[in-house]
């Protein structure tokens, strides 16, 4: 009996001194595995889960960077890293990890609803591309689709190589955008894809964000009419954004608005303030924050020559006109008039591309289509005059389309429109005295102003009446 007890006890020691040493073992946050992509030029952070008080030291390049875990956490900061790859890095305490194939380049979120979580398989061109797709200098990472109530410190996923067994359920938008980047930078480029179809844009924003804001309103009516969780406010931020805080990024690439259609006007305060909450959470300064302009659709219009998704396109405008680092990528051409999903991703991922070798790479080129400047009125006729014209203006077609415009009364007819030097004049028979004009101010436009950038020109209209999401 005697022998028996103290067989037990001693057994009892050693699982507990088992469970003490797993619980002591240094773990990274799910963002740091083999074949990584570190951001360059800036401080890089790593961290990670580890015993309280035990001491964590990580190697990478010529660095190395010791702390102590507190809470039950550990953070380190890497000053900024050499371009290039593959490195090793080594994350040690208790235990040792070492992650292998790892690069320094450009990372960059891409993230959204259903557009952005988009196939690659399922897009226009994909066998050519998948087929073609091998790139051991572009690595790819998807976060999963989860949701929670309260901020979340890790996610289960790992970084893949570029290659046709990992690019077929990848995004479509991501990999266009990040092919074109590679080939235009020439440098390592990580992709983490974090996006969910049908959510709107308050579930992707922080709590703290929501709390006091014109937008929290409409926040708890989401939540109140919500039939499955992602649409509740912040539940997506929570699980799919904060874990890759603070990761270091150059910036964010974004396609969603669809579920916000019918509060288009609210829109801009929506996305404006989920912007801002993923600048404060990732302490990184204003990074560049690229959109993508809803596709033409034939959604139902609320009532004669009101727009939902116009609404919202011109939302998306606003705020990237008025939000420093923000840019916008314009795909009037590529829309499905059935399809809400259109399958042409590769004019998408590239446009946004474009952008960011303007605004985050400083590039001096022509990143984006003619966006409406002002306008004058001529007797009875409307001069329009935009920016982003680069080396000038194009019809690609026949004659304008997508013009119109209303006098005194506020009712719009079909306009005539003619390219004059970097203007547009518009027309109709019907307005003697224009006061405003509209283009493309539909669900489905049909539009085919450009400019010579080959970039077409965002939707846009002068006058300011209220529409229906202002009433």
């Amino acid at each position: 009996m005697k022998k028996a007890i103290i067989k037990s006890v001693l057994l009892l020691c050693a699982a507990m001194m088992l469970s003490s040493s797993a619980f002591a073992l240094v773990k990274p946050n799910g963002l740091f595995t083999d074949n990584a992509v570190l951001q360059r030029n800036i401080a890089v952070p790593v961290w990670g889960s580890a015993a309280n008080g035990e001491s964590v030291t990580v190697k990478f390049q010529d660095q190395e960077v010791s702390t102590v875990a507190r809470d039950g956490e550990w953070l380190v900061w890497l000053k900024p890293l050499k371009t290039g790859g593959p490195f090793e890095m080594t994350i040690s305490g208790e235990n040792t990890i070492n992650l292998h194939n790892v690069l320094v380049g450009e990372v960059w979120i891409c993230s959204g609803q259903s557009n952005m979580q988009f196939a690659l398989t399922n897009d226009t061109n994909a066998q050519k591309t998948i087929a073609s797709s091998t790139d051991s200098n572009l690595r790819l990472y998807t976060v999963p689709n989860i949701t929670s109530d309260v901020p979340l410190n890790d996610v289960n996923s790992s970084w893949k190589k570029c290659d046709p067994t990992t690019t077929p359920g990848f995004s479509a938008v991501g990999y266009y955008f990040g092919a074109s980047l590679r080939k235009s930078l020439g440098v390592p480029v990580g992709l983490i894809n974090t996006s969910w179809g049908g959510t709107p844009a308050e579930a992707w924003t922080s709590r703290l964000a929501l709390k006091n804001n014109p937008v929290d309103n409409y926040a708890q009516e989401l939540k109140g009419k919500a039939t499955w969780a992602p649409r509740h406010p912040s539940v997506l931020y929570n699980a799919m954004i904060s874990p890759l805080q603070p990761y270091a990024i150059a910036g964010a690439i974004w396609y969603q608005g669809e579920d916000n259609a019918g509060h288009g006007y609210r829109y801009r305060y929506a996305l404006d303030n989920m912007i801002q909450s993923w600048r404060t959470g990732w302490k990184q300064g204003d990074f560049p924050f690229l959109m993508v302009q809803l596709a033409p659709f034939m959604a139902i219009n609320p009532q004669p020559e009101e727009s939902a998704w116009a609404e919202v396109r011109e939302s998306q405008l606003y705020v990237s006109e008025h939000t420093s680092k923000a840019g916008m990528a314009v795909i009037t051409d590529v829309g499905n008039e059935t399809d809400i999903h259109p399958r042409q991703k590769q004019p998408v991922g590239e446009r946004l591309a474009t952008a960011a070798r303007g605004i985050a790479y400083g590039e001096k080129i022509v990143y984006s289509g003619p966006a409406y400047k002002s306008m004058k009125v001529d007797v009875d006729r409307a001069i329009v005059s935009f920016d982003s014209v680069g080396d000038g203006l194009v019809c690609k077609g026949k004659t304008l389309t997508g013009f119109t415009v209303a006098g005194a009364d506020k009712k719009f007819y079909n306009a005539s429109a003619q390219i004059v030097g970097n203007t547009v004049v518009v027309s109709s028979p019907d307005v003697k005295a224009p006061v405003a004009v509209r283009f493309g101010w539909a669900n489905y436009p049909v539009v085919n102003l450009w400019n010579k950038a080959d970039l077409p020109a965002s939707p846009f209209r002068t006058d300011d009446f209220p529409t229906v999401t202002q009433r």
